[in-house]
């Protein structure tokens, strides 16, 4: 057994006794433990660490990412979840590869377990570790911005019966946020993703109660608005950037949430 919080109070130095691959192995392992003091616990910083000074080099990098990929199909809820969260280390640290984009767009605006936390598995939030990778990948100039909005989009629009409720809805704003902040998008592209939503809205319109999806596009989508007029910041410590077409996106999002107070 691996004891990652001595490695972790270690200024996560390397052990001497065990080989790279055996650790490696170990920390994707603990990614997905069902035990949220494991898989939330000193492996996350550990691996997080790792990864950005270089001790996982290239080719176990992209062989980690496959298999996060390959995890988006995962019988476990929490393995799936935690997915996102080591695809974004690891383009955070420069890899890439489009079959992590692909397989991360099939599971996205599918994934029925949209909890935020359970009482045994702790965090869950599916929709929140989504979100980062979205806006990660979303910023990249090689992943086209157009296709992580109309992800988010089909996330935003996919049926469920569940309400957000840890704060999802500000996750996956932010992270849209981050995405209009690109200055390679016509204003077309910054808003046409909206134009699905603003037709689920209608068919929607006489459905009662109000269904949970719905009230989870609203909460996400006045959140953006607050973004598009204030700006988003890329980290606590940066002043916020502008959203390239801000006024453009503000008069698109209050067409569509306007849809719903039409009910």
């Amino acid at each position: 057994m691996i004891n990652w919080q001595n490695i972790e109070d270690a200024d996560c130095a390397v052990p001497a006794d065990r080989p790279l691959e055996e650790l490696v192995r170990g920390l994707s392992r603990a990614l997905a433990d069902p035990d949220p003091l494991i898989r939330d616990g000193a492996a996350y910083g550990v691996l997080s660490t790792w990864i950005a000074r270089g001790v996982i080099d290239a080719p176990r990098r992209l062989a980690l990412g496959d298999e996060m990929a390959a995890r988006f199909l995962d019988r476990e809820v929490q393995a799936r979840t935690f997915a996102p969260l080591v695809l974004d280390m690891l383009v955070s640290a420069g890899d890439l590869r489009d079959d992590w984009v692909v397989a991360f767009e099939r599971w996205y605006p599918t994934e029925q377990d949209l909890r935020g936390y359970d009482d045994t598995l702790g965090w869950i939030h599916a929709v929140a570790h989504g979100a980062d990778l979205l806006g990660r990948l979303g910023c990249l100039p090689e992943v086209s911005p157009v296709r992580m909005l109309d992800l988010a989009g089909a996330r935003l629009t996919a049926p469920t019966d569940h309400v957000f409720d840890q704060l999802e809805d500000d996750r996956l704003a932010r992270a849209i946020a981050r995405i209009l902040t690109r200055s390679d998008m016509s204003e077309r592209d910054a808003t046409a993703w909206l134009d699905p939503i603003g037709i689920r809205f209608g068919a929607d319109r006489l459905t009662t109660p109000v269904p949970a999806h719905l009230t989870n596009c609203l909460r996400t989508l006045r959140m953006l608005y607050v973004f598009a007029d204030r700006g988003v910041r890329p980290d606590a410590a940066s002043a916020p950037d502008a959203l390239h077409h801000r006024e453009a996106v503000k008069a698109h999002l209050a067409v569509v949430l306007d849809l719903i107070v039409k009910r």
